[in-house]
């Protein structure tokens, strides 16, 4: 039996590939691994069986035996650890990947779902226009540092590994914005990485789900 993991039946996304599933199917993709989805509701979410899963009412959930995991970050490294494709051997390379790892969803994403809340939920706030500015610089601040980081390069650190797929799915909730225009650099980065045929494989995958829920 493949793994499992949980994804939204009805991504609020809309079918953008932004919801965090979208990681862990990628993964899969790159490792050439197979994986079933199980489509949970908000509602089912919040209910004992998924709770026993992610105590924090979330998805994406992975099963594989009588291993449950949840945070796409630690789902993202097991199925690394496990399988060619997202690490490298050598071992010096293979530490600074998982860095990078990090890097993306505790150094890079905040500012940007910081960014992003605000827009969407905190419009009509009598502090909005004063608090928008200060969450941009935030947000343009770790992208100066991450272009010149990244430079000419193709990838973080070499070879495309779990950091840069991490990494190209974070800057990717800036598709909304313009913000990530400014950045020539990180604006091919993501390209590059959305060109990878084992993103597209996940990317159809998620927007298939959206598409039947729409269409039900």
């Amino acid at each position: 039996m493949p793994p499992t993991i949980t994804a939204f039946a009805n991504s609020p996304d809309r079918g953008r590939g932004q919801a965090r599933d979208m990681r862990v199917r990628w993964a899969f993709e790159e490792a050439g691994q197979r994986y079933d989805v199980r489509l949970v509701s908000f509602e089912a979410m919040k209910q004992p069986g998924h709770l026993a899963l992610h105590p924090f009412g979330q998805i994406p959930t992975f099963e594989d035996g009588d291993l449950a995991l949840f945070e796409s970050g630690a789902i993202v490294l097991h199925i690394a650890e496990r399988h060619d494709g997202l690490l490298p051997a050598e071992p010096n390379a293979r530490a600074r990947a998982i860095a990078w790892m990090f890097a993306a969803l505790n150094t890079v994403e905040p500012s940007i779902v910081d960014l992003g809340m605000a827009t969407l939920l905190e419009r009509d706030e009598s502090w909005y226009d004063e608090r928008l500015p200060i969450l941009r610089d935030r947000v343009v601040a770790r992208l100066d540092e991450l272009s010149r980081h990244l430079g000419g390069a193709d990838w973080l650190d070499g070879t495309f590994s779990a950091g840069d797929l991490l990494m190209v799915t974070v800057l990717r909730r800036l598709n909304a914005s313009r913000i990530l225009g400014g950045y020539p650099t990180l604006s091919s980065y993501v390209a590059r990485g959305e060109a990878r045929p084992a993103f597209r494989r996940a990317f159809d995958a998620q927007l298939a789900v959206f598409t039947a829920a729409s269409a039900g």
